[in-house]
């Protein structure tokens, strides 16, 4: 019997809850391993004799590795596929933690972690483009911010784990440590064995074929490309029109507002104990403050996550860069005052700037076609991640040279950018399909 309800309509199904297993196992492991270096710095450094320098480069190789990675994956996404590039990820966690056990030198580790940094740029074309395309409209922005919220879970996961191994008093247990997201690459491999191909990709390289068969498979024998809501383009674009004409300006919208969400972010994450400091919370306060931010921005997340769809992604957008750059110039006039009005202005930065963290995901993956969706969401990730890594390396310099109070205007003013830039540039993509909000039309 054939079915005439477009696939953009229709209820979650196993297959996507499968699906949003297998994509969301990869943000749990990106955010674990990139956060597992933080657990292991002190040990290995010690163990290694590494100079301030070497820790630099080995904590930001990373970075540059997902810089790398972004702009990479996201081509070889839109060429070859997501069902191939699916694997390259969760391999490259495996094969380079495991190498990371036998590292003997700086160098070493910086190599294999660039290497792994750029596994983690694969992930954001592959695992979202995957995502958004068979996911039905009214979910697609909650399972889309639900990654986010999933990277956080994996970070946290890797203090857990990582505190643990180093606590069992083994020699050189922080090799233990560093080694250990093998252990979940193997099983994330495992789970994503099975994935089909994207239909919307098979359609746009002309495979009707095939992609008619993964419908059926996905969505049932009474579902065709005509249940589909998407045609190719009359006008066939390429990487090159991420840089000119109506999606070039998206484009720039990404990467900007991305990057002004992921910087103040990075940095306040990475040194939140020194930044503590510096607002005069020391001891216990200090200590209580690094947790209670870290969890309130996955309650910042988690908010943002119900509300996507209730008040839609620019005025989410909007709200969310303007309160918390009202928080952050809060704490730069008030970088002296009481324990208490630190933390609760930081506590409502965290919460506030959830809203423009969960649409990092939503909106590079809702703004373009088919053809460049995976190069579009690896550029915004890998230009972002050019001022995470400045950003971060700023802020000791920053913190001796112009102090607490005029670092968190500098961190106010770049939220207040994203502000601007989401007031000029920002669309509205809610409850429209897949191919009306990559439209120029619309």
């Amino acid at each position: 019997m054939t079915n005439h309800t477009s696939i953009e309509d229709v209820p979650l199904n196993g297959f996507h809850q499968l699906l949003s297993v297998r994509t969301g196992g990869g943000w749990v492991l990106d955010g674990y391993v990139l956060s597992i270096i933080g657990v292991a710095m002190v040990q290995l450094a010690a163990a290694l004799g590494l100079s301030g320098f070497w820790q630099g480069m080995v904590a930001a190789s990373a970075l540059i590795g997902i810089f790398a990675g972004g702009f990479l994956g996201g081509v070889l996404t839109g060429r070859f596929g997501r069902r191939k590039l699916f694997f390259v990820g969760p391999a490259i966690f495996v094969v380079c933690s495991l190498a990371q056990f036998w590292a003997d030198s700086g160098l070493a580790l910086f190599i294999l972690r660039f290497i792994i940094g750029i596994g983690v740029g694969f992930e954001y074309p592959v695992a979202g483009s995957l995502l958004v395309e068979f996911m039905p409209r009214k979910h697609r922005g909650p399972r889309l911010a639900m990654l986010t919220i999933l990277w956080f879970a994996g970070a946290a996961l890797a203090y857990v784990v990582g505190n643990l191994i180093l606590g069992s008093g083994q020699a050189d247990a922080w090799r233990l440590v560093l080694a250990s997201p093998a252990v979940i690459g193997v099983l994330l491999l495992l789970v994503r064995i099975g994935t089909p191909e994207s239909p919307r990709w098979l359609l746009s390289k002309g495979r009707n074929t095939e992609a008619e068969a993964v419908i059926k498979k996905v969505y049932g024998a009474g579902f065709s490309l005509r249940n589909l809501p998407e045609q190719p383009l009359e006008k066939k674009v390429s990487v090159l029109d991420l840089l000119h004409s109506g999606y070039g300006r998206r484009m720039l919208f990404v990467a900007v507002f991305w990057s002004c969400s992921v910087i103040p972010v990075f940095a306040v994450y990475a040194f939140a104990p020194t930044v503590l400091q510096a607002l005069n919370l020391k001891g216990a306060w200090a200590s209580f403050g690094s947790v209670a931010i870290t969890l309130l921005f996955v309650v910042g997340c988690v908010i943002a996550t119900r509300l996507i769809n209730v008040i839609g992604r620019r005025c989410m957008l909007i709200h969310s860069f303007l309160w918390s750059g009202l928080a952050l110039l809060g704490l730069a006039f008030f970088s002296h005052g009481s324990e208490v009005v630190v933390l609760v202005l930081f506590g409502a930065y965290a919460v506030f700037i959830g809203g423009a963290q969960v649409l990092q995901l939503v909106y590079p993956n809702e703004l373009f076609p088919t053809e460049i969706r995976s190069a579009a969401v690896g550029m915004g990730a890998s230009l972002s991640r050019i001022g995470a890594a400045v950003g971060t390396w700023l802020v000791p310099i920053s913190l001796q040279s112009i102090g607490i109070g005029n670092t968190m205007f500098a961190a106010a003013g770049v939220t207040m950018l994203g502000l601007l830039v989401a007031m000029a540039l920002a669309p509205e993509t809610r409850s429209l399909s897949l191919q009306e909000a990559a439209s120029l039309g619309h």
